[in-house]
């Protein structure tokens, strides 16, 4: 009876066009292995794909899967849409802890009855490498590698040290050029390949959406579909090219397309939509309430509160914030909803959960949500009403950081910048992945 659950009843459908078979291929002879490009171009997938073949064979017992977060590590590398190695080692295989760290036990015919341990872990915080000492890894297998901070990068080489059969697997879409991820490590190694200085072997892939041969014409034609091909989204993620970001923010922002008024304002759309307020926190700087109504295809922005200290001259309390939004919530209640909140904010969280709210600390991924946005305002699936001047006015004056892109850094000017951060922290915490258009 126990060899029976072993039975495998539905083989994965793994399709990889020629390019990812030439990229797994040398994963087998090189210790260090790097997919870029579009996303959806499978270069995850490759990654796994080839870490679970190591995985079979490997002579050390712990290794590692690490993610932004270990959530994302966990979604992209453990799951991965059915592709990924719980549904490769399907009834081999376990989620559990391992010193008090999420793990994935592997042990079945595969690995020939020896157990196999892979460690997930979140690595975008500067101290997200605390959270992987204490063990030694035999591969490690990153997804966004780009996200990850340099502490934690330096702190996995560290416990490879010791590695039996030491393999490095990591996938990136493009970056800003400039980025210390191509400067220290990726267009480094390249370098030593090419001039024989890399006994140890490294494997480079990069590729574009259109070398996912599992990718139909009729659906590729609809992702293209929701970016601004003048873009630098489009760019990047269907061309896979790595550019410096400049000027504007949000291009694609479109007053004809995005912004609605009372007489285009669906009817009853309150009653017929699922209601949230998503806030920007301020002291000093301006705090930024959004009444939100999502009814399944667009996301209506309908009303905004606003204060700005250094305008009004008087700074408020964290009481004296929450009165106001017991105000802006309003006492209907068929309209109480729950709160997505700036993840800073904690004293005002604190105070807003006292009152009754529901609070749910917003997801701050900057990067991810911006594009998020972008891609509703293309698509027309996000609209503004005409009377949130104050967010409208930021929208459309929202632009990157030229100082900060040139040390590879990018992030949007912190000025003017309140109501599209509540509006990228709904977006993020609120919408399912498959809305969000982000992988």
């Amino acid at each position: 009876m126990a060899a029976n659950r072993y039975v495998r009843k539905k083989t994965i459908p793994f399709n990889f066009s020629e390019k990812h078979k030439d990229y797994i291929r040398k994963c087998a002879k090189s210790a260090y292995n790097v997919a870029e490009g579009a996303v959806r171009a499978g270069k995850t997938v490759d990654n796994v794909f080839a870490f679970a073949h190591e995985l079979k064979t490997a002579p050390d017992r712990i290794h590692l899967a690490t993610g932004s977060t270990v959530g994302n590590a966990k979604l992209n590398i453990g799951d991965a849409n059915g592709f990924g190695l719980e549904w490769i080692f399907r009834g081999q295989c376990h989620w559990g802890k391992y010193k008090d760290n999420e793990a994935l036990f592997v042990k079945g015919p595969d690995t020939e009855g020896k157990q196999k341990i892979i460690i997930f872990a979140g690595a975008a915080k500067e101290d997200s490498f605390k959270k992987i000492r204490g063990n030694s890894y035999g591969m490690w297998i990153a997804t966004e590698i780009n996200l990850h901070h340099d502490n934690t990068i330096k702190e996995a080489f560290n416990r490879q040290l010791a590695a039996k059969r030491l393999k490095v697997f990591w996938d990136l879409n493009p970056d800003n050029p400039n980025a210390p991820i191509y400067r220290e490590y990726i267009d480094k190694y390249q370098a030593q390949e090419e001039s024989g200085n890399f006994p140890s072997g490294y494997n480079y892939m990069h590729c574009t959406i259109y070398d996912n041969i599992n990718i139909t014409q009729e659906r590729l034609r609809a992702i293209e579909s929701r970016y601004d091909v003048n873009s630098i989204w489009y760019q990047r993620d269907i061309k896979g090219m790595r550019l410096v970001v400049e000027g504007l923010i949000y291009t694609v922002f479109n007053s004809e397309r995005n912004i609605y008024n009372d007489e285009t304002r669906p009817k009853g759309l309150e009653y017929l939509s699922t209601r949230t307020i998503a806030l920007d926190y301020g002291t000093t700087n301006p705090c930024v309430f959004l009444e939100i109504f999502d009814d399944g295809e667009t996301i209506w922005v309908d009303q905004e509160y606003r204060w700005d200290s250094r305008v009004e001259q008087v700074q408020k309390t964290d009481s004296q914030y929450g009165n106001d939004m017991v105000s802006f919530m309003g006492d209907n209640p068929d309209l109480q909803c729950d709160i997505v909140a700036d993840p800073s904010a904690a004293s005002f969280i604190t105070e807003l959960r006292g009152r009754g709210y529901i609070v749910k600390p917003a997801d701050n991924e900057v990067l991810d949500g911006i594009r998020v946005v972008a891609s509703l305002f293309q698509s027309g699936k996000l609209k503004i009403h005409e009377r949130c001047a104050g967010l409208i006015a930021e929208l459309q004056s929202y632009i990157w950081d030229a100082k900060a892109a040139l040390n590879g850094e990018e992030k949007p000017i912190k000025q003017r910048d309140h109501g599209p951060d509540a509006l990228r922290y709904y977006c993020m915490t609120k919408l399912p992945k498959w809305r969000r258009n982000v992988q």
